[in-house]
């Protein structure tokens, strides 16, 4: 059996999947369930569309609620004592001038289970996060991206 991937989690990232699955077990099983006895209720299973989504949406419910297990079983917790403001890390907080939009932007590095463009959450793992890892500030910095290659430069790096 193969080992499983450790999951790297902020404290806020743990806490935002212990909730979901919490929300999973207690609410949205019984609400699923009482989809399913209401879908019953119709009665013919061969034409019952209501009971087929009903349990469609069960297993994916459940499958998500193993995916969480898995990943709290696995999951180390980035610990602030632990981020350096020396270097780019995991949980670091860094501000970057982009060179081509000539403007400043601050990206949080995380894991990839938390990753969040919108809320410039980046994954280790993505160009861009990948590409500052290990940076220093006054570093500049190439990521290859899908529409070409971007240059930062690395203004500050905080917790």
């Amino acid at each position: 059996m193969p080992l499983a991937k450790q999951v790297v989690l902020t404290y806020e990232g743990l806490e935002k999947l212990e909730k979901e699955l919490e929300l999973l077990k207690t609410v949205r099983r019984k609400e699923t369930a009482e989809k399913i006895k209401q879908a019953l209720a119709f009665g013919d299973l061969s034409e019952n569309s209501e009971y087929d989504e009903a349990k469609n949406e069960q297993a994916q419910m459940e499958s998500r609620i193993v995916q969480i297990e898995n990943m709290l079983k696995n999951a180390k917790v980035i610990d602030d004592d632990d981020v350096s403001t020396e270097v780019v890390t995991l949980g670091s907080k860094v501000k970057v001038f982009d060179v081509e939009f000539d403007e400043e932007a601050e990206y949080v590095i995380v894991g990839s289970t938390e990753a969040n463009p919108a809320e410039f959450k980046i994954s280790d793992e993505s160009p861009v996060g990948g590409a500052l890892i290990g940076k220093k500030v006054g570093d500049t910095v190439e990521a290859v991206v899908p529409a070409g290659t971007i240059q930062f430069k690395v203004l500050a790096i905080n917790k």
